[in-house]
């Protein structure tokens, strides 16, 4: 099951004198925060980030970078830890001083990686689900028994517009609510 964050989660990671700061944030947020990690913590040697974003088509897009250090060694192991937990709408961004000790490359996996996981732990994660939008129309005698249905289903009334025949309600919400609601209104359309 996909899950995701809806605000940002932090984890500290030191390992031989190196501190590794992960921060998970919402994808929605997720540049304009490495923007400003990289001015609030300018003095630090690297920034490494990786990511997961699901598209309309329900295409994910991934993509880790390792910010100078050794290719494979800090980012595609977060990454792989995105996906390893089903994550997505999301990325982790790592700020690593270096403490004077090389780490070498099986360390440096396994300390980005790590404190990632830390971070996810460390994190309240929900359920993803695709919000969609639909237009549903219902006659005046219909409306009380619709807004019901609404209510309960929770759905969120973004437009009610009102003509002779009766309303067109602009709903929004999880797609399997949305469809909930579809088969609420084709079964009342049926008498």
């Amino acid at each position: 099951m996909l899950q995701t964050i809806e605000t940002e989660f932090y984890a500290e990671l030191e390992e031989k004198k190196s501190k590794f700061l992960a921060f998970l944030v919402p994808i929605e947020q997720f540049e304009a925060r490495l923007e400003d990690l990289r001015i609030e913590h300018r003095k630090a040697n690297h920034h490494v980030t990786a990511f997961r974003l699901i598209h309309e088509d329900d295409h994910i897009e991934e993509g880790a970078k390792d910010d100078g250090e050794p290719a494979g060694t800090s980012g595609m192991p977060m990454l792989k830890v995105l996906i390893g937990r089903e994550i997505i709408n999301c990325g982790v961004i790592v700020v690593r001083y270096f403490g004077g000790t090389k780490l070498g490359a099986g360390g440096l996996a396994r300390a980005y990686s790590g404190v990632a996981s830390m971070a996810l732990d460390a994190a309240t994660l929900v359920p993803w689900q695709r919000i969609v939008q639909k237009t549903f129309t219902g006659r005046f005698d219909q409306t009380s028994e619709i807004e019901r249905q609404i209510a309960m289903l929770q759905l969120r009334v973004l437009d009610r517009s009102y003509h002779e025949a009766g309303v067109d309600i602009l709903l929004e919400g999880p797609k399997s609510t949305i469809e909930s609601m579809a088969a609420f209104m084709h079964e009342l359309n049926l008498y």
